[in-house]
């Protein structure tokens, strides 16, 4: 049975009694065998979200297009934000950069020895410095530098890249440029950032440096959805490491950067496997 195709559905609504009874009823009646579920009920907001991934159990199951037609039925019952994907389909995803490596590599290796389920359809950076890292992995890489008087039309750049590139995401790995009101927007759950949080007083340029000389204890990273309020999008994830007074700033700097490359992909991994649920300001994922 694990050798035959595998879907996954996900959806959110506003809590009520009958959603999983309906969900359940409607792939038995056609053989679909649950091979993993997991959902959560947020009682404060009174929203319910459920991740379930599925498989034919016998003769009676449809394509493809069959359930997704019979089940927009019961989406629009239980007023449903919902899609079902094939769990072998791809995330598409564009990777902005400056001029640090660390991420970007880290994605690539993934990437390459397939442990992420993505297709990268190309990197854009402001800066020239990773392309040769970039096209020795075989991926087109777009420089397109940015100043206060082009950004409108940068933006519109990578925009269009990603339309026509159909690009479900857009990973900002140390892109170290703010994106507009506009742009955000536009991006809105589609855009994935990486911080060097737990550092919240230090904010902008030299964060270790200064986390040093303050004699910090833990320092780490997040990754998040970008909204418009700098680095205060709603947490995917999030790691830390202890420090002491005999590391450096270039300690904390490499310790750093090996936190923000896993936690990054921790945060891509869980956005191709369809596990994160935007509720509000905050994510619900699922392991």
């Amino acid at each position: 049975m694990h050798d035959r195709e595998t879907f996954v559905l996900t959806f959110q609504a506003a809590d009520r009694v009958g959603i999983v009874a309906g969900v359940s009823g409607f792939l038995a009646e056609r053989d679909g065998f649950i091979l993993d579920s997991q959902q959560y009920a947020d009682l404060e907001a009174g929203r319910f979200f459920m991740r379930l991934e599925f498989t034919a159990g016998g003769s009676r199951f449809p394509s493809l297009e069959s359930i997704r037609r019979d089940f927009a039925q019961i989406a629009s019952r239980f007023e449903m934000d919902w899609s079902i994907t094939d769990r072998k389909s791809r995330l598409k995803v564009i990777i902005a950069v400056s001029k640090s490596s660390h991420c970007l590599n880290d994605l690539l290796y993934r990437w390459s020895t397939g442990d992420l389920p993505i297709d990268i359809c190309a990197v854009v950076s402001n800066h020239e410095d990773l392309r040769r890292l970039t096209e020795w992995h075989n991926i087109p890489f777009y420089y397109v530098p940015v100043s206060a008087q082009n950004r409108p039309e940068q933006e519109h750049a990578v925009l269009a890249l990603m339309q026509q590139s159909n690009a479900d995401l857009l990973i900002l790995a140390r892109y170290m440029q703010v994106l507009s009101d506009g742009m955000v927007q536009s991006l809105r759950g589609r855009c994935i950032n990486i911080h060097h949080s737990f550092l919240p007083a230090f904010k902008g340029a030299q964060p270790y440096h200064r986390a040093h000389a303050r004699g910090v204890k833990l320092i780490g990273a997040t990754a998040h959805y970008v909204t418009a309020e700098l680095d205060e999008g709603p947490i995917i994830e999030q790691a830390v490491e202890r420090v002491d007074h005999r590391d450096t700033a270039e300690d904390m700097i490499r310790i750093g950067r090996a936190i923000e490359a896993r936690v990054l992909s921790h945060a891509v991994r869980a956005a191709a496997e369809r596990r994160i649920f935007l509720n509000g300001h905050r994510t619900i994922v699922f392991n």
